[in-house]
C-alpha cells in the first residue's frame, strides 16, 4: 500500500503462480501536484476470465484511475496518495510501467500510438519486448495473425497507412504479444466506424474467450455494456455505481444519460451534461 508520505519504486513485481488475472484497487486516492486531487477513494475489482468495465464521461477520472493501475502516473506528475492496486495478489501499486508489463498486465491506450513509421509486423514484435522466450513470441505472433485475419497480408505494409480499425487491431495485437493475463483497453472504439466499433467488441470478446481478463474503459456504454461481464460508473473522481453489465443496461436512468435512450421524452442528460441521479448512488 502508498500512504501518503511514502511512495513506491521497486523495479521488479513479484508475482505469485496464480491462474488468470486478478485485478484489485483499494480506497485509491490520486492527483497531480500537491493540490490537485483527482481520485477520491476509488474500489474496483477485475476478476478472473471476466471483462469488466468502466464508465465514465470526459473528465470523469478514467485516465488517472488507468495510469494509477499501469504505472504511468509518476510520467504525468501524479502521484497515488492513498491505497493500492493488487494483479494476482502482488502489491504493484507504484511499481514502474515495465515491471508492471512483465507481472501480467498490457494497456492499450487510447489513439491506439501505434508506430506509424514501422510496418505491422514490427509494430507486433515490439509488443514483446519484455519477454525472452524466442519459440513462444513465434507462437504468440502467429497467435495474433490469426485472430486478426486482414493483418495478414498487410504484415509488411506501413501501420500508418492502415485504416482506423486495422490500426486498432495492430494496437491490440502489440498489447496481446506480451502475453498478459490482464488486458486493459482504453477507448478502443474512439474515432471508429459503427461497423467496426461492432467487430472490435467481438475481438475483446474472443480475445476473452481465450483467457485474458479484460477491463475495458469506455464511453461507448452500448458496446461496453453488451460484452461486459460487470461495470463501474465513475464520475468526479468516484465510483458512482456499479453492478452486473446487464443489469446496468437496463437501468433507465444509465439508459438516458450514457445511451442517449429517454422513455418519456425528455432531454437526455447526455445532451445537458450532468447526471442529477448520481447523487443517490454515493454511500
Amino acid at each position: 500500500m502508498v500512504t501518503r508520505e511514502q511512495e513506491v519504486d521497486d523495479s521488479t513485481v513479484a508475482v505469485p503462480a496464480t491462474v488468470g488475472a486478478s485485478l484489485v484497487v483499494a480506497g485509491l486516492d490520486a492527483g497531480y501536484g500537491d493540490a490537485i486531487s483527482v481520485l477520491d477513494g476509488v474500489d474496483l475489482e477485475v476478476p478472473a476470465g471476466k471483462v469488466v468495465a468502466l464508465l465514465g464521461a470526459n473528465g470523469a477520472g478514467k485516465t488517472t484511475l488507468l495510469r494509477s493501475i499501469t504505472g504511468l502516473l509518476r510520467i504525468h506528475r501524479g502521484r497515488i496518495t492513498a491505497g493500492s492496486v493488487h494483479l494476482d495478489g502482488a502489491d504493484i501499486t507504484g511499481s514502474p510501467p515495465a515491471a508492471i508489463v512483465r507481472a501480467g498486465l498490457a494497456q492499450v491506450m487510447e489513439g491506439r500510438r501505434i508506430f506509424a513509421e514501422l510496418s505491422v509486423e514490427e509494430n507486433l514484435r515490439t509488443g514483446a519486448v519484455t519477454r525472452r522466450d524466442a519459440k513462444g513470441i513465434t507462437a504468440t505472433f502467429d497467435e495474433i495473425l490469426e485472430l486478426f485475419p486482414p493483418l495478414v497480408d498487410r504484415r509488411s505494409d506501413t501501420a500508418g497507412y492502415l485504416s482506423g480499425g486495422e490500426q486498432q487491431m495492430v494496437a491490440i495485437g502489440r498489447a496481446l504479444m506480451a502475453k498478459p493475463r490482464l488486458l486493459v483497453l482504453d477507448e478502443p472504439s474512439l474515432g471508429l466506424a459503427p461497423l467496426i466499433v461492432e467487430q472490435i467488441g467481438e475481438i475483446i470478446s474472443d480475445i476473452n474467450a481465450r483467457g485474458t481478463s479484460v477491463l475495458l474503459v469506455e464511453q461507448n456504454a452500448m458496446m461496453a455494456l453488451g460484452i461486459a461481464d460487470f461495470a463501474y460508473v465513475v464520475e468526479t473522481g468516484r465510483i458512482v455505481r456499479s453492478g452486473p453489465a446487464q443489469e446496468l443496461r437496463e437501468d433507465a436512468e444509465i439508459q438516458e444519460f450514457y445511451l442517449g435512450i429517454s422513455s418519456d421524452g425528455r432531454t437526455s442528460f447526455r445532451e445537458v451534461g450532468a447526471y442529477p441521479a448520481a447523487k443517490t448512488w454515493r454511500l
